[in-house]
């Protein structure tokens, strides 16, 4: 790797002058220096370098479109804010608000070009670092083993009684019992749960590495939502998958989750590790998703979201949950709150975490049951 070519092209973008055309050609030429460093042979992937070259090419994009855009930001925000005040001055009702401007100063894009160029050289200079410890044995083991598995997937003619036994073999390890005798039969001869599990095997014959499941347990019998669980689990660690799992269901976030990602109206709106997002919640949204979820030690009655989603043709502007939030502020009806850092790896997009919002407690409903969660263990699983 280049670390010069790297260190130049940062001081260049730090000058912050230069054209479209001269950043074009600083970013194939330090492109080129980061994808000839990249071992393609590597089991895990180094995927700061791998996704470094669309991630330079989109930022300084960016940059040129707001010293483009900036300007008609500008001009639209300054005609729209005058016409509303032209039309309150005649003291007529205005129920429109004015969009808030969508401007980056140029400054602040060259800054997250530069990290991106820091991003990638801090990553290489840690590669460095490490090579004195690097076992050419067992790396040279690991590209073998990798290898000889890959090899055992190419199949150079699919015969139809090649299709068959895969098709058998993804029966078989979804759990569908005498898949043999199963293979030929209608989907109708099968139950919910059989049903799933085909739907997964189908998912299974692409040979994945991430699995998507919306909502795969919601019509299921409870008994039969715990077996495709347990066979989603199981599926992950014998596969090493990983699972995007979109559900409404608590119960099963909670047992299946490493992370969460909490989204309203299209938008994350908080995100943070299984135990942040049930111990530590801080949008209100969440906290009424948890405050709405019933369980054996709750007495009182539960709480119950007000009103109904927002048209997303036609979006609110501000926090699109602010007409159901119960603890809204003027600021939600006017501008849509950042991401606020809770801890490394916990996110949330709620104004009462800036600081000079008024201190709001979390629903009692949720502190208690956060306790009795803690007494027997603190383990949401």
């Amino acid at each position: 790797m280049d670390i010069k070519a790297l260190e130049e092209s940062i001081a260049f973008f730090k000058a912050g002058s230069f054209t479209s055309q001269e950043a074009e050609a600083v970013c194939k030429k330090v492109n080129a220096s980061v994808l000839a460093a990249i071992d393609s042979l590597a089991i895990v992937k180094d995927n700061v370098a791998y996704t470094f070259g669309d991630a330079i090419h989109r930022e300084v994009e960016k940059y040129f479109f707001y010293i483009k855009n900036n300007p008609k930001e500008e001009a639209r925000f300054a005609r729209q804010t005058a016409e509303r005040e032209r039309l309150l001055a005649k003291g007529k009702k205005v129920e429109w608000k004015v969009v808030p401007k969508s401007v980056v100063e140029p400054e602040k894009q060259i800054e997250i070009i530069v990290k991106v160029l820091t991003r990638v050289m801090d990553k290489f200079q840690a590669d460095v670092a490490a090579a004195d410890s690097f076992d050419v044995d067992k790396r040279c083991l690991e590209i073998i083993d990798y290898l000889k598995g890959k090899a055992s997937q190419v199949v150079y003619k699919l015969t139809k009684q090649n299709a068959k036994e895969k098709a058998i073999k993804l029966m078989e390890e979804v759990g569908i019992p005498e898949a043999r005798m199963r293979y030929r039969q209608y989907p109708f001869e099968f139950s919910g749960g059989m049903r799933q599990r085909i739907v997964i095997a189908i998912a299974l014959s692409a040979n994945p590495d991430i699995l998507i499941c919306d909502e795969p347990t919601t019509a299921l019998d409870v008994t039969i939502q715990a077996q495709i669980l347990e066979l989603i689990n199981r599926l992950k660690r014998e596969r090493n998958l990983s699972i995007i799992f979109i559900t409404h269901d608590l119960g099963v976030v909670a047992n299946m989750a490493d992370r969460i990602a909490v989204m309203y109206a299209g938008k994350v709106v908080e995100y943070g590790t299984a135990e942040e997002i049930f111990y530590n919640p801080q949008h209100p949204y969440t906290w009424a998703l948890l405050a709405s979820m019933p369980d054996l030690d709750t007495n009182e009655k539960l709480d119950a979201i007000p009103g109904t989603p927002p048209n997303m043709i036609y979006p609110p502007v501000g926090d699109a949950f602010a007409e159901r939030n119960k603890y809204a502020m003027e600021i939600d009806f006017e501008m849509q709150p950042p991401m606020y850092e809770v801890s490394p790896t916990h996110f949330a997009a709620t104004w009462l975490l800036h600081p000079n919002a008024p201190k709001v407690e979390m629903p009692k409903i949720i502190t208690e049951r956060i306790q009795r969660m803690k007494e027997r263990g603190g383990n949401i699983e």
